[in-house]
């Protein structure tokens, strides 16, 4: 079968309405994901609702893929063209959907309690899947899926819930000990509504305490406004604020 014809049955493999189905289907599976992740966003789990829809969006597409991806390895007879005739075409794709999960791992990284990179771990699975739709010829369902993924994670970046909208941010001070020190401190986490995820405390021999905590906020907290905090408490000897998000 020339180029041409290849061409011409890639493009007529799949009617309208059954495209709709598959558009049906994916979001279907994004909605489901979201209900799962709003109640894990609730509970302040890292996974949160962009994780959840993202897998879920991709999982639907992954399996679209996998029993409708190979319809043009065979005519309508059912008969295989040149070519194709006992080729394991769902071998590579199958390695590619475990494969790509040893990538995914190495975005995420574990600091203390808090674990983060999981939204673009399952974004790049998603990006595997679609990579697979494109190849197996499903053009429309690939881009659609494209635009639905991005549209979402634009979405869901500038209109955050739950524990999507708290960031990551580590403290580190040196201070003067007092017992007023430790009680405008539980103030200060109160009013900031902050969530401890790892402290470490250690008192020094000269009357100082060094603080290292990790929190997770909704507002990051600058080292302007820590300083300012820290010195209506005596002498300052250093401090550090940095976002881990």
């Amino acid at each position: 079968m020339d180029g041409k014809i290849l061409a011409e049955y890639l493009n007529s493999q799949f009617s309208f309405w059954q495209n709709i189905e598959f558009f049906v289907r994916l979001i279907v599976a994004c909605a489901c994901g979201a209900l799962i992740g709003v109640e894990r966003s609730r509970r302040f789990k890292e996974a949160g609702i962009r994780t959840h829809i993202i897998v879920c969006c991709a999982s639907a597409l992954m399996m679209i893929v996998s029993k409708y991806g190979f319809a043009d390895l065979t005519n309508a007879a059912g008969v295989a063209f040149n070519g194709t005739r006992g080729a394991d075409s769902a071998r590579i794709a199958a390695q590619v959907v475990s494969g790509i999960s040893f990538l995914g791992a190495g975005v995420i990284f574990k600091h203390g309690s808090s674990i983060k990179g999981l939204t673009t771990a399952a974004g790049l699975w998603a990006t595997a899947g679609i990579g697979l739709a494109v190849g197996a010829g499903m053009y429309v369902l690939g881009v659609f899926t494209t635009a639905l993924v991005t549209i979402l994670q634009i979405v869901m970046h500038k209109f955050v819930v739950g524990a999507d909208i708290l960031s990551v941010c580590r403290l580190s001070f040196t201070v003067r000990n007092s017992d007023q020190l430790q009680i405008g401190w539980d103030d200060f986490i109160h009013q900031h509504r902050m969530q401890i995820v790892e402290c470490n405390i250690k008192y020094h021999e000269d009357g100082t305490v060094s603080y290292d905590v990790t929190v997770r906020t909704m507002q990051e907290i600058t080292v302007r406004e820590l300083d300012t905090f820290l010195r209506e408490y005596g002498e300052v000897r250093d401090i550090s604020c940095s976002s881990l998000a």
